[in-house]
């Protein structure tokens, strides 16, 4: 059966829909190769996985973490000499939710019925790896992060151009959601709700974004937000 690496929300190996058990040393050897497709050298590997420790035993804690990898750790890796990858064809969900983002975001790029869908607010709608906090985890987090909300904030106008209000809306939610401070998520969310023609509804997330900037932040509304509910709420 196909084994299936789940970074997004937290570290997963399925088999299946079976959660597959595997020891933390083994997580955190499939979660660092799972950020990238590339093969990564055994010297960069030990450094980024033991950075406190000397390098040569850094590089020996890799040595025993390998000979310690369980049979479906072992199915999961090419172990070469000098490199280390995830075996070809490995499905990984971050990967996917990244190269989403990427097609969501590039106009030159081709869409496609999947990704303009459910599921692709879905895929987006996911930390990685949160409760993480390895130098090697945080720097990625943070531009998966950015990089998803700005894709959210794109699929819910695609949404809106081929109206469907409520898909707008569910992207835009999951935007909010994740950064209710945000003016671009927040604005989104207000375009989608005055698609649809609920106007009370866009006037209650203006009214909540607002309340939170003042009193998260001291900052006020900026007038491009302000001008979507002018007709609404002059102010």
């Amino acid at each position: 059966m196909e084994l299936r690496l789940v970074l997004l929300g937290g570290f997963r190996l399925l088999a299946g829909d079976d959660q597959i058990a595997v020891g933390s040393g083994t997580e955190r050897l499939l979660a660092f190769l799972g950020l990238d497709s590339r093969p990564v050298s055994r010297h960069l590997m030990a450094a980024m996985l033991w950075p406190d420790a000397p390098e040569r035993r850094a590089h020996a804690s890799l040595r025993s973490a390998l000979v310690r990898l369980d049979g479906n750790g072992k199915r999961l890796l090419h172990i070469g000499t000098s490199e280390i990858r995830l075996a070809p064809g490995t499905d990984v969900d971050f990967r996917r939710a990244r190269d989403l983002a990427q097609r969501i975001l590039d106009p030159a790029a081709p869409v496609d019925a999947d990704d303009l869908g459910a599921r692709a607010v879905d895929l987006l709608s996911h930390d990685l790896l949160p409760g993480w906090y390895d130098d090697w985890v945080l720097a990625p987090a943070a531009e998966w992060r950015q990089l998803r909300l700005h894709a959210l904030e794109a699929l819910s106008a695609l949404f809106l151009e081929s109206g469907r209000h409520a898909d707008a809306v569910a992207a835009a939610c999951v935007a909010v959601g994740a950064d209710p401070l945000r003016e671009s998520a927040c604005a989104a969310l207000i375009r989608a709700h005055l698609a649809e023609g609920n106007q009370a509804e866009a006037l209650r997330r203006f009214e909540l974004y607002e309340r939170g900037l003042r009193h998260e932040l001291g900052l006020r509304p900026t007038s491009r937000i302000r001008q979507l509910i002018a007709d609404l709420h002059p102010r």
